[in-house]
């Protein structure tokens, strides 16, 4: 009879319907997110009362600015350049689809710390005294920069192929048959819908050239990666100093992970059951 009884009570109009709410909700919850914000919390608690994680703090951020702009101003070229390569990459034209997959494909094939080495020391230079610039007056930060932009040019030129492949080929057909060219059909009409489908890829390889822009420490810019190595070969302090540098990209990525989910999820992109 209890057992009758049990399952009776499960039975219960709007019974069963809250127990598989609350067990969604338990699944759906980001525990990752608060396990991320404790770790951030630690290091912050670490730095304000601790003068040894005090001072590695003060000297990094001074590389925090160089990293932002380098990321940015590298990402906003990277968009012309993976916007124009995306599409030749599906042009009818022979020349224009070669040319965008031997560069795609020559980017994608070398390292990326070979390539910025590369493209700063040995094609930068010429490229600018081609176009009547000084080599000495193109400072480490910009060829940084290019070097960054031309490489995650490769990768977005994919994203926008797929993107503008995702459309579905009607639309193309319904811009033509209204009078409109191939080109202003692709402005008007595919690239604001690839666009939007485009968006969360976009923003994961904002993120992947923020993390990516450690590297262009090596060729001297002083980024939080440089300010950090400087610190910890001067001090001694490994353990503080890596920990500081651990906060500062791990605070920039999440935040930028927050707002590109939030951002998906204002275009109705977020992830469907």
């Amino acid at each position: 009879m209890r057992t009758q009884g049990a399952a009776s009570a499960s039975l219960e109009p709007g019974g069963a319907p809250e127990i598989e709410g609350s067990l969604r909700s338990a699944r759906d919850f980001p525990y990752w997110l608060v396990a991320i914000f404790l770790v951030l919390g630690w290091m912050a608690y670490l730095i304000v009362t601790q003068d040894r994680y005090n001072a590695p703090y003060r000297r990094i951020l001074q590389g925090v600015r160089i990293t932002v702009e380098t990321t940015v101003y590298g990402f906003v070229i990277a968009l012309v350049i993976g916007l124009i390569a995306g599409l030749g990459r599906i042009a009818r034209n022979v020349f224009a689809r070669n040319v965008s997959m031997t560069y795609i494909e020559f980017v994608r094939g070398v390292p990326v710390l070979v390539l910025i080495f590369t493209i700063a020391y040995a094609i930068v230079p010429p490229l600018a005294d081609t176009f009547g610039f000084k080599t000495n007056s193109l400072s480490f930060q910009w060829r940084a920069t290019i070097a960054l932009a031309l490489i995650y040019g490769a990768y977005l030129a994919e994203v926008f192929r797929a993107g503008i492949e995702s459309v579905p080929k009607g639309q193309m057909e319904a811009g033509r048959s209204l009078g409109m060219s191939h080109a202003q059909t692709m402005r008007k009409i595919i690239l604001p819908q690839a666009i939007r489908n485009m968006t969360p890829a976009i923003g994961n390889d904002l993120i992947a050239m923020l993390k990516d822009s450690s590297l262009v420490s090596v060729l001297g810019v002083n980024d939080i990666a440089q300010q950090g190595r400087k610190y910890a070969a001067a001090s001694f302090q490994f353990r503080p100093t890596y920990f500081v540098m651990t906060f500062f990209y791990l605070t920039m990525t999440i935040m930028l992970s927050l707002l590109l989910a939030w951002y998906r999820k204002r275009l109705g992109l977020g992830d469907r059951d």
